[in-house]
């Protein structure tokens, strides 16, 4: 009643539209500080970016709130025996439209050509055209330089007609349509694009929209506000009608007051006033823990540093490419104490012990991370005090004469994140206290809260990093990229001593030999192997699964639609703005429905 009285009133006195707009039940509100630099979802591959765009462009599938594969732009697909031709039908109902809701176009199959071929167009530098490369010559044409291929017509993709597309894959794929939920596989409007050139992405006007909302306000460093896309083919199923996202430096400080006044609808709460939430009746029936999800946490060690000489880069490398010097890190470091400045109270539920986390594939009943020799990893804690000590006194021994002790080991973090700087100097003491200030000098640095994978990850500007990927289909062979030669994180291929004879290192071996295998049993078990390598020989220290600790929300989570891969958590769709937030009890009554309704629900799709 209230809601029709407020709507009453708004028609009285002429004001319908500014009512609406800031209806409880129809807006979304945070506050955020890394601010994002391109809409560009064809060519970024920071989460902050796609996650925008999510919300802007549909692609040919998406999940309903259990993670089964549902119809988007495709309403049907079908594929050949060995998985390597997929075809789709795409719906007549769905249209591009510009930012101010008018209709520029149909949504059509040669939209989806165009997509791929800015994607695997090199000069356009796209940050996920290597995901794109599963398609048939898309590595040769994205290497024309090399192959000498410039016809995008030889890419295996074609618009049969304007409503049927086709793929045709370099090798048997039967896990395509879980990539369809990346953003290099979204569409764009050839002729749009072809308008616009570099401005495509810049700004709200420069770009086109075809999905659940449309961006209303883009004031970096100010605010932006998505607005529902009223043509939208589904547009039903959109709850909330406006989304706004208000530009704070201190975003994480302050957002947990911001709630709490009623200015904005969720906000994490960061572990310095947890107890203090936690104590206080009021606060306590706001707050939840949240959902882990499927994004792999890890401490990268940088094989090629690029970082300022006043932290000795070249003793940096001398002193990483000692197996010893690695080890002694590995099992100095203790993960439980790390965890406890995100999730204090039960932090062992948060760790892990690989880089692919628990539950994401299996082989026949069997999780992938208990396939040998990468059970064992699994299945033992990493920090071992005596073996940190013993792998130390053994690099010591090593490096005599050869590297300068303390080894200075530079390892920033993300301004923006207040758990991440805690974070990280409960990692220097926890380890210098353990392995010696003799043996190592651990400089923590803060960060750019904007761009800081662009300043300091990508760039290697850093020795030691806390870092994360989360999946982008459903194979393991999704994190393995980070790795990879030609990746962007901690460069392995580096490591001195483990160059084969075909000039590739023996872990891209590995892994090279586990993509070649069709065969899901082989296939896993050599992933598995490649993976226990990079682990055993310590380039990285795996550390724990994604999940924001506690949080204060007024979003319900088992309405939100699921995957563990590609944009699919960024989207709002199908969700709703309750009157209050879900206290913890709630939440853990609703988690237990919800994961016995999504194995009844992946079973029967499994059919």
């Amino acid at each position: 009643m209230k809601k029709y009285w407020l709507l009453l009133v708004c028609l009285v006195v002429g004001l319908l539209a500014a009512c609406s707009d800031s209806s409880e039940t129809s807006e979304f509100r945070t506050v955020y500080s890394g601010e994002i630099k391109t809409l560009n979802y064809l060519k970024t591959s920071e989460t902050n970016e796609f996650a925008v765009a999510a919300n802007l462009v549909d692609g040919l599938i998406e999940y309903d709130e259990y993670g089964v594969v549902k119809p988007g732009l495709a309403t049907e697909w079908s594929h050949n025996d060995d998985a390597t031709v997929w075809t789709f039908k795409l719906r007549k109902d769905a249209q591009w439209v510009t930012h101010d809701g008018k209709k520029y176009a149909d949504v059509v199959a040669q939209d989806f050509v165009d997509g791929l071929n800015y994607v695997l167009d090199a000069k356009n530098e796209s940050s996920t055209a290597w995901i794109a490369t599963v398609v048939k010559n898309g590595d040769a044409f994205y290497n024309s330089k090399d192959t000498g291929m410039t016809d995008f017509s030889q890419v295996g993709i074609k618009a049969l007609d304007e409503h049927t597309l086709e793929y045709t894959l370099e090798t048997s794929t039967p896990y395509f349509l879980s990539m369809l939920n990346y953003v290099c596989f979204f569409p764009v409007n050839g002729k749009f694009l072809a308008e616009k050139g570099t401005d495509f992405g810049t700004t709200r006007e420069n770009f086109l929209y075809n999905g659940a909302y449309i961006l209303d306000k883009f004031e970096p460093q100010n605010e932006r506000v998505l607005v529902k896309n009223d043509t939208y083919w589904d547009e039903d199923k959109v709850k909330i009608n406006r989304i706004r996202y208000k530009y704070n430096k201190e975003a994480a400080t302050v957002a947990p007051e911001l709630f709490l006044r009623g200015e904005i609808d969720a906000t994490s709460i960061p572990t310095s006033i947890i107890d203090e939430w936690l104590k206080n009746d009021e606060k306590k029936s706001q707050v939840r823990q949240s959902q882990n999800n499927f994004y792999s946490y890890f401490y990268a060690l940088n094989f090629n540093p690029q970082f300022d000489e006043e932290y000795e880069p070249e003793n940096w490398k001398i002193a990483v490419n000692n197996k010893d010097f690695r080890k002694s890190l590995y099992h100095a470091l203790d993960r439980v104490s790390a965890m406890m400045t995100v999730e204090p109270y039960n932090p062992q539920d948060m760790l892990s012990n690989t880089i692919t986390p628990k539950n994401f594939v299996d082989v026949e009943g069997v999780d992938y991370t208990q396939l040998a020799p990468l059970a064992n990893i699994t299945n033992n804690d990493s920090f071992n005090k005596d073996l940190a000590v013993q792998h130390k006194d053994k690099a010591m021994a090593a490096l005599a004469g050869k590297a300068t002790f303390p080894i200075k080991v530079l390892m920033p973090y993300n301004s923006g994140s207040p758990d991440w700087a805690n974070r990280t100097q409960v990692v220097e003491q926890q380890i210098e206290n353990l392995l010696g200030k003799d043996y190592i000098d651990i400089i923590v640095e803060a960060g750019p809260a904007t761009g800081f994978l662009g300043e300091v990850r990508r760039p290697g500007k850093y020795a030691l990093l806390e870092a994360n990927w989360g999946p982008d289909f459903a194979d393991p062979s999704t994190y393995t990229d980070p790795f990879s030669e030609g990746g962007t994180y901690n460069k392995p291929e580096f490591a001195e001593g483990y160059t084969e004879g075909n000039g590739k290192s023996k872990y891209q071996n590995l892994v090279d030999a586990a993509k070649a295998s069709v065969n899901p049993a082989e296939r896993y078990e050599l992933f598995a192997k490649a993976e226990a390598f990079l682990i055993e020989e310590a380039f990285v220290i795996p550390y724990a699964v994604g999940g924001s600790g506690y949080v204060a929300s007024k979003l319900n989570p088992f309405e939100a639609q699921y995957s563990p891969f590609g944009v699919t958590a960024e989207k709002f769709k199908g969700q709703t703005v309750l009157e209050k937030p879900m206290s913890n009890d709630q939440f853990k009554k609703a988690l237990a429905e919800w994961e016995q309704k999504r194995a009844e629900a992946l079973a029967k799709a499994a059919k």
